[in-house]
């Protein structure tokens, strides 16, 4: 196909399309509502912390869980504010370096993740998991993982090879 032409979808194309971003709207409804519902936490904010207690010493430069959380920093800050307020997180100076913040998980926000983890993992379980074959499950993993390598390049999200 030569430059300037006009590429379509085929219509497996279109059908696989329409489905693909049928899930991508409606999941991210389904994961907040049981979150806010049984946590009183959105997914961003569950999210935000399920990074954070899985770092080493439960401890992120801001940028960095940025990064992981595909936020931006002002996002990423008024959400920490948010979580801060409830006791789940502290921001500080980081010791390394000091125009950086860090974000650190305290003891009440991991007890949160602990407390919601089962809720959340059911969901995910009902609603993309459960309805797949394990061989769907394995075309699953390798498909996003091709589609990742396309959106991020970089590994921001460090999902590639787990």
């Amino acid at each position: 196909m030569g430059d300037g032409e006009e590429r379509w979808l085929t219509p497996e194309q279109q059908h696989a399309w329409k489905k693909f971003i049928s899930v991508v709207e409606l999941l991210p409804g389904v994961l907040d509502t049981q979150l806010q519902r049984d946590a009183d936490l959105t997914h961003f904010e569950y999210f935000t912390l399920a990074m954070l207690s899985e770092a080493p010493n439960r401890t992120l430069r801001m940028t960095a869980l940025a990064s992981l959380t595909n936020a931006t920093l002002p996002r990423l800050s008024h959400v920490a504010t948010r979580l801060e307020k409830r006791g789940y997180l502290e921001r500080s100076p980081c010791p390394e370096d000091r125009r950086a913040t860090n974000a650190l998980l305290t003891e009440a926000g991991f007890e949160k993740v602990r407390t919601t983890a089962p809720g959340h993992v059911s969901t995910v379980l009902a609603n993309v998991i459960d309805p797949l074959t394990p061989a769907d499950i394995s075309d699953l993993d390798r498909i996003m993982g091709r589609m990742l390598g396309e959106l991020d390049p970089n590994d921001r999200f460090q999902a590639k090879n787990e």
